[in-house]
């Protein structure tokens, strides 16, 4: 796996370099069938060529883009090697992460597996997304804060799974609160399960997306994993868990404090949600604003923060995302400019 570089009569005009793959089976992976990832290398740094030949990929043209393309081939390389499943969304998020300069090398980021199931491996895909990941691992409560997409619940998720089959914990308990309900779920019609079931289903799409649905029923009936509002958590210890209090921005700072001490032994939590979201009546103050400001600095505690360059939905809510900060930008500086004309 060698890397040649030729450079013409002048640096600064044009250069050449050849890296080469041990397989062509290594080169098919990191490219793609028909090189179909070569058209996102292509796109992404148009003034360099690219050209299979063989077992190798030659790169020419300008060198600073050649040398940008070699780093983004290597490392597609050598997460290949590594077993991961190259996409046009791999390639892009290397470019990106490259492109930002980031000190992890997006081996280390996306190359980290969590879990597999269902046919697929579940990895970081983005750096804060790995230190999001790094943090559950290594602290007993962390706070995963951010927008939609940027994959807060699936992670946190995934590392519950991955802890309950690791035999880390005995157990996995998912909820979320029911404040469109107000957590008065009795005047609702069906069994308590059907009462419930609209506010807890996204916590569900998530587990089929991991565990075989077939076995889902079985680890419901006998306890493995329990899905519940918020509201019956109370006066529990929950010891030997993996608790993920989902869409946590709709508690209030009660309700906050309520869970958190629910913990007990051998257990860990995770909190995710969206302060930007707050559904709250009364324009009551969120128990996750609350406690990410009240808890940070406390020793293995963890407050990560995610944002739009996080998304890892389609693309479009990394745009959407992005536009609605900037508006909100926008009405605040108009709004302060207000204040300071009075």
């Amino acid at each position: 796996m060698q890397v040649e570089q030729n450079k013409t009569q002048a640096d600064s005009e044009s250069a050449s370099l050849t890296i080469s793959f041990d397989t062509a089976e290594l080169m098919i992976a990191t490219l793609g069938p028909n090189d179909e990832l070569l058209r996102i290398l292509s796109g992404a740094y148009p003034q360099v060529s690219f050209r299979p030949n063989g077992q190798a990929l030659v790169l020419a043209g300008n060198p600073q883009q050649v040398r940008k393309a070699q780093r983004v081939a290597e490392e597609a390389r050598s997460l290949a090697m590594r077993g991961s499943r190259m996409s046009a969304e791999t390639i892009e998020q290397i470019i990106k992460m490259l492109s930002a300069g980031n000190p992890d090398a997006p081996t280390d980021v996306l190359g980290l597996k969590i879990l597999s199931g269902r046919g697929r491996s579940i990895r970081p895909k983005t750096v804060n997304q790995k230190s999001y990941v790094d943090a559950i691992e290594e602290s007993t409560i962390t706070f995963g804060i951010g927008p939609a997409g940027t994959g807060k619940t699936f992670l946190a998720m995934a590392m519950a799974v991955a802890a309950l089959q690791d035999k880390q914990v005995n157990r996995i308990i998912l909820t979320r609160p029911a404040v469109e309900a107000g957590e008065k779920l009795g005047f609702l019609p069906g069994s308590l399960t059907e009462k419930i079931d609209p506010y807890l289903r996204p916590l569900y799409d998530a587990l089929h997306d991991m565990v075989n649905p077939e076995t889902i029923p079985q680890l419901l009936e006998a306890g493995t994993i329990e899905v519940a509002p918020l509201a019956y958590m109370r006066g529990r210890t929950l010891n030997d868990a993996f608790v993920i209090l989902d869409e946590a921005q709709n508690t209030t700072s009660e309700q906050m404090k309520m869970f958190l001490t629910r913990l007990g032994f051998g257990s860990k939590m995770v909190v995710t949600g969206d302060i930007t979201q707050v559904d709250l009546p009364n324009n009551a103050t969120s128990g996750l604003r609350m406690a990410s400001d009240v808890l940070e600095g406390i020793d293995d505690i963890a407050v990560c923060r995610l944002d739009a360059s996080d998304v890892v939905r389609h693309r479009l809510i990394a745009d959407i995302v992005s536009a609605y900060d900037r508006w909100d930008d926008t009405r605040r500086k108009e709004h302060n400019r207000g204040r300071r004309s009075k």
